[in-house]
């Protein structure tokens, strides 16, 4: 079963990370760190990696809660800059 072998994991953690530098907005950023702290539980073994290997589901559910918590990490600490939206008080219409 690949979704058990660490090294895939990695592998989509790199895809991720590469795809995030061509489409910029942090979504992928926290896949790819979601992917890549999977893959390392995968390889370093212990407790969790009997769970993960034990169902897909468990595993999707593990990358998952891991990629929704480095996403809300990555928004806390690069959040959205103020005054980068601009808005207009008049209509460039009105005369």
């Amino acid at each position: 079963m690949l979704w058990t072998m660490w090294w895939v994991w990695l592998c989509a953690a790199v895809v991720l990370a590469v795809l995030e530098v061509l489409i910029p907005g942090y979504v992928l950023l926290g896949f790819a760190i979601g992917a890549s702290i999977t893959g390392i539980v995968l390889f370093v073994g212990g407790p969790f990696a009997g769970f993960l290997t034990g169902s897909m589901p468990l595993a999707l559910i593990f990358f998952a809660v891991l990629s929704l918590i480095s996403w809300l990490i990555l928004r806390r600490m690069l959040g959205v800059r103020e005054g980068q939206v601009k808005t207009f008080d008049r209509d460039i219409n009105e005369d």
